[in-house]
């Protein structure tokens, strides 16, 4: 079974930055939903480059998004059949020690992410076979020699779970998945570093549809319940 995943990131993890909150998120959907979410976005971000008179080559990021703009987004894509987006918030101010080295704490949120956001929703017992998950991360932050470390090491983490998987780097700009996945994050970011800035936009997100947990702890907002496969869900925040 392939589970196709798309990440990004926002605040920052460098150890000189002064932000309070670091997230890692984006969501996940089956292989059938895959091109759909993708194809999905991609007209709609097309119609916004167009009326704001915006070069179709120039990618347009989360925080230069209208408020309409996003809950277009999310209304079109959220009911789409196994899309979930997921986020991993993690307070700094909170952490004991200092973040040394960021790609080494990347990995470490990537794992947590799965942990904590993607994984309590899958309802293993429905599924049979090894899950692949193929994940695609925005490269923009991920130096050269550490390309191959995150797939080793979830593989290394998970290795009593019947779990397979598959990191690819891309470019965001030429990614709609990766930039579907910066709206996603950068939103959920937000709610905890100033909930202002998207307080139009969260009252049309469906709960059946997000998972997302505050680290240090395991406060969940979101999903709770695992995924019943080929059920028809109506679940609101």
């Amino acid at each position: 079974m392939k589970i196709y995943v798309y990440l990004d990131e926002s605040g920052s993890i460098h150890k000189n930055s002064k932000t309070k909150y670091f997230a890692i998120g984006g969501y996940f959907v089956h292989a059938k939903d895959k091109n759909k979410v993708t194809s999905t976005y991609k007209k709609i971000n097309k119609k916004i480059k167009t009326d704001n008179n915006i070069p179709l080559d120039i990618e347009i990021k989360s925080y230069d998004m209208s408020d309409d703009n996003k809950i277009s987004i999310f209304t079109s894509i959220q009911d789409i059949n196994t899309f979930y987006g997921c986020a991993k918030i993690f307070d700094k101010g909170s952490m004991k020690k200092d973040i040394i080295e960021s790609n080494i704490f990347f990995n470490y949120a990537v794992k947590v992410l799965f942990k904590d956001c993607i994984i309590p929703l899958l309802n293993i017992k429905q599924i049979d076979d090894t899950i692949e998950f193929i994940v695609s991360v925005d490269n923009r932050n991920i130096r050269i020699g550490d390309l191959d470390n995150l797939e080793e090491y979830l593989k290394t983490e998970f290795c009593l779970q019947n779990f397979d998987f598959k990191i690819t780097y891309y470019d965001s700009s030429t990614n709609f998945g990766i930039q579907l996945a910066d709206l996603i994050v950068n939103t959920f970011y937000n709610l905890y570093k100033d909930k202002n800035i998207i307080k139009n936009v969260i009252p049309f997100l469906k709960k059946k549809n997000f998972r997302i947990s505050l680290f240090p702890g395991y406060k969940i907002m979101g999903r709770m319940q695992k995924i019943e496969y080929n059920i028809n869900e109506d679940i609101d925040f």
